[in-house]
């Protein structure tokens, strides 16, 4: 059995919630995404206001992100989950000049952050065109194993400049996965700077690998999550927001209603200050 080994300590819930301050996040979503509520629920309970935002919100102009301080693409199974599902998300941003323009103002504001999951995470890699620093990312393709894979994995958390990591490099935790194309899949990844590497998975010494079905998908150098060189922008295929309390986890030894990653949603407020 692996064992649970967070690097930090946690922060009462109530001392976040009680923050006077509360930063906007867009909480977004496309047609078949589905993990938007839990997003929302674990940004509010760190002390953000969680704002839902969908994709026809952003063509229409009901939404400019001008007022938000944070941007989160969710996952679940964004156009029924087909092939290409977060390539189709993307394409609806990078062909549409409006839309365009909105994001990569976002983007290039250094007042805010990004976070993609799952369908969010394929999505914002196929955005790396307008998204600063992100050169050499991943795409991620079908499973090595041909098949969706929804399970329980465990990732090691890297030295990395992503501002919802700070301070819990060296950690190994479980988080759930649930895709179909997952595999990060790089045109070269020796060019890659080890520092984009936000998470990896990890077998049950802790160490990476590339053995199914630790690494549930395959990808290259265990790659399960990637950060700008900067840090505000971070993708990651696995879901910290359907194990951030601990009764979403099938497992767990801790102390209190919420899991380590809680940690990763603070962090993101702490950076907002």
């Amino acid at each position: 059995t692996l064992k649970i080994t967070p690097s930090f300590e946690m922060t009462p819930v109530l001392k976040m919630q009680t923050q006077s301050n509360k930063p906007k996040v867009a909480i977004l979503r496309e047609q078949g995404v589905n993990g938007q509520i839990e997003m929302a629920a674990a940004f509010n309970t760190v002390g953000f206001e969680a704002v839902d935002v969908h994709m026809s919100d952003i063509i229409s102009g009901k939404h400019n992100l001008e007022n938000m301080q944070g941007l989160v693409a969710c996952g679940g199974f964004s156009y029924g989950d087909v092939l290409g599902a977060g390539r189709g998300w993307a394409n609806s941003i990078l062909f549409n000049a409006k839309s365009k323009t909105l994001f990569k103002n976002f983007f290039h504001r250094e007042n805010t952050f990004t976070l993609g999951v799952c369908n969010g995470c394929q999505m914002l890699s196929n955005l790396s065109e307008i998204i600063p620093g992100s050169e050499h990312w991943a795409t991620f393709k079908r499973n090595t194993s041909e098949q969706f894979e929804a399970r329980f994995s465990s990732v090691v958390i890297p030295e990395s400049p992503s501002i919802f990591f700070k301070d819990m490099a060296g950690s190994v935790l479980p988080i759930a996965i649930a895709h179909g194309e997952g595999k990060a899949t790089f045109k070269n990844i020796d060019k890659v700077d080890e520092t984009k590497f936000a998470l990896h998975y990890v077998d049950s010494e802790g160490n990476k690998t590339q053995n199914y079905p630790s690494n549930p998908n395959g990808s290259e150098n265990a790659v399960a999550g990637l950060t700008t060189t900067d840090g505000r922008v971070t993708i990651m295929m696995p879901h910290p927001e359907r194990v951030f309390r601990t009764v979403q986890n099938s497992y767990h030894s801790y102390e209190n209603d919420y899991s380590p990653w809680l940690k990763m949603f603070e962090n993101a407020k702490n950076w907002i200050g």
